[in-house]
């Protein structure tokens, strides 16, 4: 039972490796995983007493900060759902997303992005603030409950809790919601940590946002279930000119980024080198295509195999990844091999296509969400013949490598309320709102 929820994998990590660094905030202090453990079960304790339980939503907006890691955490112990948001939406956007999700709470920094705490208020929904000062202290909310220890005693999360809800992006006017369990999580991370071969060795710089499911579920997560190391910059952002500095204070071993994040990495190489780098395990990339070309700067650049990979909200992230060098060749253009769950190319009739020949997409597993939030239509598309369509189209060859070859709905609607079409257009959106304010330097 252990092995299905997050949070029992969370734990098990915590009594084995209590004494490891598990989450530092770049120049400011570092957190054990025992310590880490102790600040979410008090976190989750004050939720509890704040009215917080099982199958309530709790939304979270913030920069990458200790507070996201730890209040995260929080909610999903409770059996509650964390739904983490973008602080760079509009007021009617976070309207849109506060409403969808139905939830009880918002939970944001001490000093609130003003357009979410418009949206709540207008919704009635209750906000309060999370604070952590430092390694030794306790995170503090801004409501009166007072912490019971004992509440959190008799609760135990199980497998088909839904601990996340996110909502997709891109082909439809109208995001659709995505609830993932505890047993979801707890597979996509195990996948990760398994491909990548991820152990308490390890270290990785966060850069990019933990309210995409990308830097949330193989960035963060895997790492902690891995008994691995994560630090935060001290923006709370990616930062260009931190980003080695953090990586080589931090021993880093490894991290996963979109080709836009890739390709400021590699601009700021060529303008302006690093006096040193750090010995790196492998470079991933995911969300969208790296062209070729990247790759092969990236390889040269620093010295490590660049590992593309495929995955998407509804299968709580990762599909398939090129694997590590021993462990296969990994195919520039390629998405790799499925990884932990089954995958087949279908035609129209949901027929199994033979390697080399072109079809949807499919998948089936345990890290497979159990259908879309209050959408009857967009589950009917979805789950057909027994497997998730994924709407996209590829081809698979005689080593199971997968490679994408198109949408089956190459259109967009720009309008309603569709945001953002892909993670790095997410990001790219980010970039705009950061540049203005002088943060990506």
């Amino acid at each position: 039972m252990e092995n299905q929820t997050l949070t029992g994998l969370l734990k098990k990590v915590a009594s084995e490796f209590p004494n490891r660094r598990a989450v530092s905030v770049s120049g400011k202090f570092d957190l054990t995983y025992a310590r880490l453990q102790e600040l979410v079960d008090h976190a989750a304790s004050l939720l509890i007493a704040s009215g917080i339980g099982p199958n309530d939503t709790v939304a979270l907006t913030f920069p990458n900060t200790v507070e996201l890691v730890v209040m995260f955490l929080a909610v999903i112990r409770c059996r509650a759902t964390a739904a983490p948001l973008n602080p760079a939406y509009t007021a009617e956007e976070f309207e849109f997303y506060l409403s969808d999700s139905e939830s009880k709470l918002l939970i944001t920094p001490e000093v609130p992005i003003q357009a979410v705490k418009a949206a709540a208020t207008k919704l009635n929904i209750p906000h309060v603030t999370a604070k952590l000062a430092g390694a030794t202290s306790h995170v503090t909310l801004s409501s009166a409950a007072e912490s019971s220890p004992d509440s959190l005693s008799q609760l135990v999360n199980d497998a088909s809790d839904v601990a996340l809800f996110l909502h997709t992006s891109g082909t439809t006017s109208r995001p659709k919601g995505v609830p993932l369990t505890q047993l979801n999580l707890a597979s996509s991370v195990q996948n990760i940590k398994s491909v990548y071969k991820l152990t308490e060795s390890d270290s990785t710089v966060i850069v990019l946002p933990l309210f995409h499911v990308h830097g949330l579920i193989a960035g963060l997560l895997s790492s902690l279930v891995a008994g691995a190391a994560v630090t935060l910059p001290a923006a709370g952002r990616f930062s260009a000119s931190t980003f080695w500095a953090d990586m080589l204070s931090y021993n880093a071993t490894w991290y996963t980024a979109v080709p836009t994040i890739h390709q400021i990495i590699l601009d700021r190489h060529d303008s302006k080198p690093e006096p040193k780098y750090p010995k790196l395990r492998f470079i991933r990339s995911c969300s969208s295509s790296l062209a070729p070309s990247i790759l092969a700067r990236l390889e040269e650049s620093f010295g490590a195999p660049v590992l593309e990979a495929y995955a998407m909200t509804e299968a709580t992230h990762l599909m398939c990844s090129n694997p590590l060098p021993e462990d296969g060749p990994h195919k520039p253009g390629s998405v790799g091999r499925a990884v932990g769950q089954e995958l087949a190319i279908l035609d129209e009739k949901g027929l199994v296509q033979p390697e080399g020949v072109n079809g949807e997409v499919c998948i089936r597993g345990p890290n497979v969400t159990k259908g879309y939030k209050n959408n009857p239509e967009a589950n009917k598309a979805a789950f057909l013949f027994g497997w998730f369509h994924t709407g996209d189209i590829g081809v698979l060859d005689s080593d199971g490598y997968l490679s994408l070859v198109g949408r089956i709905k190459e259109l967009i609607n720009r309008g309603g309320n569709e945001l953002i079409e892909t993670e790095a257009q997410v990001f790219d959106k980010m970039r705009e709102i950061s540049l203005a304010h002088n943060l990506f330097v």
